[in-house]
């Protein structure tokens, strides 16, 4: 189930009748089932948030005060149907916030991230729910509980006690305090980071300042200008931008700018400056685990994962870093010389390792991006994930145009499978744009379940790809399609997911040990 949070109203009682009225977010969205994207605004969530909220808590307190015995159907099976308006509208609200961040939405989460901080904590603090969540799962074996249902009630179980629903009363507070703080932190965090990114844009006027680059990297620095309404070229922050710029750029000073404003967003001092945050997230953190039992917040991180213990990650990390460090001073004596050789007198620095990492690879290799490029464009690169998953899955990707989006920009497919019966639907949204966080995600609208009847998933896509001028192609580099084809693998897992439980189907579809999607359960 989603974490966020909500506006001004209290997490119980409904809003006024007035701020419900008209608002999109609180009708059936019938047929397609996909948001009316046209008509949604920023002011429509705080109170839809509010009610749902309060129908959540609602359902929450029914459950908790059942007088039955628990039973995976009057306690798990009643958690998983409650709350789906929640999840509806964060699921929504999380998207937009991050691919299309105007300052009305930021304003909303900001305001929201401590609030469903707030909820969250009191469902899952809720001692008389965890006992009969705990009844359930140890009275697995004798209730009969297949597989899956054994795994979500560990989950719920394993959940529950991870946000402290077993410590007593004076710790769950503070506990509940802390998520509260963390919520508004993390918050800030990326605020910062995006407000950077947004104001970094690093104007190119002149053929000099052009010089080395390609010409479809050209291209791409020309839309960056127009989409910052600026004259010429222009290089942002988004990775798309920065490594190709890095990786051919002949002026040094110009590399050197651009990697400074990568590496520095959030540290630059001043409102945006995240130095204080970390420290205060570190405390916090720090402060939780111990809460919980746990001797750091590694320990406590690390208990719910595959690693299991801090140990166990060094064991892994020691095991490649002395060969991957040996590897690195190679290379980068490698490029020292190359440098040299070429009449140059100056030590080799971050700024330069793409730029002479890629006149290595062409000497050594034989081999030069730039020449391969045209081929990578974004629109084959699509037609190669899609071939991929009909060779591997019998799945059919066909373009729905009329399906409401968010941004003019995003694709939408309908996936069938081999039997012609859907499967979901697929959106991608790949073009960089400054209102959009940095980085490629997978996330979902909505995903699969059969616990409500036959729910079949809404995924999508988020990357930042550089945009070609009007009628060029999109062309990616070799980390673009390597990117493209790694969150695919995180759609598959959402699409092909085929589960009776909500929170199966959206546990670790965007973790990084899923990139093979297979039907798990």
């Amino acid at each position: 189930m989603a974490e966020m949070d909500q506006k001004t109203e209290p997490a119980v009682g409904a809003p006024a009748p007035t701020a419900l009225a008209g608002n999109p977010l609180l009708e059936d969205w019938t047929g397609s089932g996909v948001p009316p994207f046209s008509r949604i605004a920023a002011e429509h969530f705080p109170p839809a948030y509010a009610r749902a909220f309060a129908e959540h808590e609602t359902q929450i307190a029914t459950i908790a005060s059942d007088p039955a015995p628990p039973t995976l159907a009057n306690t798990i099976d009643l958690l998983e149907r409650s709350g789906q308006s929640l999840e509806r509208i964060d699921n929504l609200f999380h998207l937009l916030a991050g691919a299309t961040a105007d300052d009305a939405l930021l304003a909303v989460e900001r305001e929201m991230a401590p609030r469903l901080a707030r909820h969250w904590n009191k469902v899952r603090t809720n001692a008389t729910l965890f006992r009969r969540i705990d009844a359930v799962r140890q009275a697995a074996d004798r209730l009969g509980l297949d597989a899956e249902q054994k795994r979500v009630v560990e989950r719920y179980h394993t959940n529950y006690r991870r946000a402290g629903a077993a410590l007593e009363e004076p710790a769950r507070q503070r506990l509940a305090e802390i998520m509260e703080r963390l919520a508004a932190l993390g918050t800030a965090f990326s605020h910062n980071v995006l407000a950077d990114e947004q104001a970094f844009a690093l104007p190119l006027q002149s053929e000099a300042e052009l010089a080395g680059l390609p010409d479809f990297i050209g291209q791409s620095l020309r839309s960056e200008a127009v989409e910052r309404g600026l004259d010429g070229h222009a290089v942002t922050l988004s990775r798309s931008i920065v490594e190709p710029f890095l990786q051919f750029s002949e002026r040094r000073d110009l590399r050197e700018k651009v990697f400074r404003g990568f590496v520095m967003r959030g540290d630059n001092g001043g409102a945006t400056d995240n130095k204080a945050i970390i420290a205060e997230m570190v405390r916090l953190r720090a402060e939780r685990a111990k809460l919980l039992g746990y001797s750091d917040f590694a320990q406590y991180r690390l208990d719910d994962a595959m690693a299991k213990t801090p140990a166990a990650v060094r064991a892994l990390l020691g095991t490649v870093w002395l060969p991957a460090r040996m590897s690195a001073l190679a290379d980068r004596d490698a490029m020292q010389a190359l440098i040299q050789e070429e009449g140059g007198n100056f030590k080799l620095e971050a700024w330069d390792w793409r730029f002479y990492a890629e006149k290595l690879r062409r000497r050594r290799c034989h081999f030069d991006e730039a020449a391969v490029k045209p081929y990578l464009s974004l629109d084959r690169m699509i037609e190669a994930i899609f071939y991929a998953a009909t060779r591997l899955f019998g799945l059919k990707f066909t373009p729905w145009p009329d399906v409401p989006v968010w941004h003019p920009d995003v694709r939408v497919w309908q996936v069938s499978g081999a039997d012609g019966q859907e499967i979901g639907l697929f959106f991608g949204d790949y073009f960089a744009r400054p209102s959009k966080r940095s980085g490629a995600w997978m996330t979902a609208l909505r995903n699969q379940q059969r616990l409500a009847g036959k729910i079949t998933p809404h995924i999508v896509n988020v990357c930042n790809f550089a945009k070609a001028a009007a009628g060029e192609p999109t062309l990616l580099s070799f980390d673009d399609a390597r990117t493209l084809f790694h969150e695919f693998g995180h759609a598959l897992h959402g699409l092909l997911s085929a589960v009776t439980y909500p929170m199966i189907a959206g546990t670790n579809v965007a973790t990084d040990f899923v990139e093979l999607p297979s039907q798990l359960y």
